[in-house]
């Protein structure tokens, strides 16, 4: 027996009403409807009698609603946790946009007044309709669905070798963490974002709320690319975790916080990660420093120095005594080339201690000391400690105060061979920091022998470097010399392709400006001289500056000439 038509009204009353649709169809079209728990214009576009876009235009014009193309409308500003899931999906609404106390919602049958009604009830809002296409909102309404991490199984991978581990103890403990946390999908997909960070060659991820969207950034070779926007509902979900797993205190989100945490990708191998979290206006921000320990073996040879800096700097690091300093930015591989040189001088009848704020990659053989201020474990408390441990090379993660630099200085002069940074932009310009912090003239010139001023600038991918025709005028601009242009190199640029990922560029390479300090530099600084006066002593003995060094590349054909201009940017 056939199941007998409910009354039309609504929607499908007026399209019959306005001759747009039969009567039978109509009630046909509400039968399967009912029968399949659909809508009526969700059924209604399925038979094709008519399309989305002429339904949605009935509607706007028969019923005075505004009518609104979602194709055009940006997702990632649209509000998620506006309106329950199961609302959404049962009533076939989604919401568009609120303000102050009205929000608007898109819907494709402005008569069905029990969604309009229930939306109201759960927002507490005033509801304003605004029609859409019914295909549109279906997607829209999957998007926002996703966006409750709900489907947050489907992003992620299994990985069932891996094993997300925190704090100090972690290298020990490598199952650290409760079954809940391991087994929550966002952890999983915290895992994937690792995974990829670390195959795709990236040094930091960034996590980044915002008021409307979420997204996650790697930066890689030196420039920060956007690679997912997860749901913006996850991520409170997604900085707990990453808290529990390094170890911080989760209930605390006023303050910043460091930790620290251990991917763990096979019995050999495992990638540390350092953890930042900063407090931001839509939620805590965190960014996450990859410490690769394999980047610390990766030899002097591969890092860029040219032979005659390698040769310098190999006699300082071997001399039984005395102070290298590696200076630069932040994120210029101060701590690889520091790694590089205690690595080559890693042996069983040396004793190496270092002090850092943190430790980043783990070097067996060496006696690493995380400095805690709050604990009073500062710089110079390690340093005094190390003095008392028999040492032969020391160290220090940075030089920050008089303090320190006066202990690290007095080592030198005492039979002890000491490592550190200065955050400044050259290396002559280290000999007048230090001046400026107080150290004596006579302790610099006596301690200090060699100054390495570097930077890090992407090299060109092999596979699609073109060719460049720059202007001689140009290239003598940017630094070369006459001599220069003999016509034997050519300088190239980048193009793109899928091996690069469409950059140009694949890998970095440093660019070094190695100082030894001479005796008539000693001089200079005994005299107070100020960084000039050392720079230019520094280029009559044959020392390149950091610009020099970035032009040789480009004649090597290793870098492009707007590369080392960006970085050298003298």
């Amino acid at each position: 027996m056939a199941q007998a038509p409910s009354p039309l009204s609504g929607i499908a009353r007026a399209l019959v009403q306005q001759g747009r649709l039969q009567e039978a169809d109509a009630e046909a079209i509400q039968i399967q409807a009912q029968n399949g728990n659909n809508h009526f214009v969700q059924a209604l576009v399925a038979s094709k009698k008519l399309s989305a876009l002429e339904v949605a235009e009935f509607a706007s014009n028969t019923f005075g609603y505004p009518m609104l193309d979602l194709a055009q409308m940006d997702a990632a500003y649209i509000p998620s946790g506006v309106l329950d899931v199961k609302l959404m999906q049962s009533r076939r609404i989604a919401p568009l946009y609120k303000r102050g106390t009205k929000l608007f919602v898109a819907i494709s049958d402005p008569t069905f007044l029990q969604a309009l009604e229930d939306a109201k009830f759960q927002t507490g809002t005033v509801i304003e309709p605004v029609v859409v296409e019914d295909q549109k909102l279906g997607q829209l309404i999957e998007k926002l669905v996703e966006a409750t991490g709900s489907n947050l199984k489907d992003m992620v991978v299994d990985q069932e070798d891996l094993n997300l581990a925190g704090g100090e103890e972690a290298a020990a403990e490598p199952d650290v963490g409760s079954a809940e946390v391991d087994d929550a999908p966002v952890v999983k997909y915290i895992q994937k974002i690792l995974l990829d960070a670390i195959n795709g060659g990236a040094s930091d991820i960034h996590f980044e709320p915002y008021e409307k969207f979420y997204r996650i950034r790697y930066r890689i070779d030196g420039v920060l690319r956007e690679i997912a926007t997860p749901p913006l509902a996850i991520k409170d979900k997604m900085s707990s975790r990453i808290k529990v797993i390094s170890k911080l205190d989760i209930s605390e989100k006023r303050v910043p916080q460091d930790g620290r945490m251990r991917l763990v990708l096979s019995k050999t191998r495992a990638i540390d990660f350092r953890v930042s979290t900063l407090p931001t206006l839509f939620g805590e921000k965190i960014c996450m420093r990859i410490l690769d320990p394999s980047s610390a073996t990766l030899g002097i040879d591969a890092l860029g120095y040219e032979p005659d800096q390698k040769a310098a700097l190999l006699e300082a690091v071997h001399r039984p005594y005395g102070m290298v300093l590696v200076t630069g930015p932040t994120g210029s591989g101060k701590t690889v080339s520091l790694y590089t040189c205690l690595n080559i001088l890693n042996e069983p009848g040396i004793n190496i201690s270092t002090a850092e704020d943190p430790a980043e990659i783990n070097l067996p053989g060496i006696n690493q000391v995380n400095v805690n201020d709050k604990a009073g474990l500062t710089f110079a408390a390690a340093l005094k400690s190390f003095l008392r441990q028999d040492p032969d090379i020391i160290m220090v993660g940075e030089i920050r105060d008089l303090e320190t630099a006066d202990i690290s200085i007095k080592a030198a002069q005492t039979g002890h061979m000491v490592f550190s940074t200065l955050h400044t932009n050259d290396a002559p310009a280290t000999l007048s920091r230090m001046l400026n912090m107080g150290i004596a003239p006579f302790n610099i010139a006596s301690s200090v022998i060699l100054i390495t001023g570097q930077r890090l600038a992407r090299k060109l991918c092999t596979a699609c470097k073109k060719p460049l025709d720059i202007p001689p005028e140009a290239l003598l601009s940017a630094g070369f010399s006459e001599e220069d242009l003999d016509g034997s190199w050519q300088p190239y640029g980048p193009v793109g392709c899928d091996i690069c990922k469409g950059t140009g560029y694949k890998g970095r390479v440093g660019i070094y400006q190695v100082m030894p300090i001479s005796e008539e530099m000693q001089r200079i600084i005994m005299a107070q001289g100020n960084s000039i006066d050392i720079a230019d002593q520094a280029k009559r003995e044959g020392v390149r500056d950091l610009r020099q060094s970035g032009l040789l590349k480009v004649k090597q054909g290793m870098t492009s000439l707007t590369e080392v201009e960006a970085v050298t940017n003298e």
